[in-house]
Parts: C-alpha cells; structure tokens; sequence
C-alpha cells in the first residue's frame, strides 16, 4: 500500500492516528446514515 510506504519511508508515524480516526468517523457516518442506529450516533455529536 502506497500511504503505508510513505509513512514508514518519511517516518511520519504521527500521521497514524489521524488516518484511523479519520477512517472510524467515515465509518460511522457510512453506517449511522443507513441504518436504525442513526438517531444513537447523531446524539453524539
């Protein structure tokens, strides 16, 4: 994979995070919006 080669080559491990919370929100937004836990995720935010 492309990102996990320029992470590993530039060693901008603190970029880490940031791709993983990035990548749970699109997740939980991808399911809260189409599913029955939608009004549960959105009194979250």
């Amino acid at each position: 994979m492309d990102l996990w080669n320029f992470l590993r080559e530039r060693k901008k491990w603190w970029l880490l995070p940031v791709i993983i919370v990035l990548l749970l929100l699109g997740i939980l937004i991808i399911i809260g919006g189409s599913s029955a836990v939608a009004p549960f995720i959105y009194t979250i935010f």
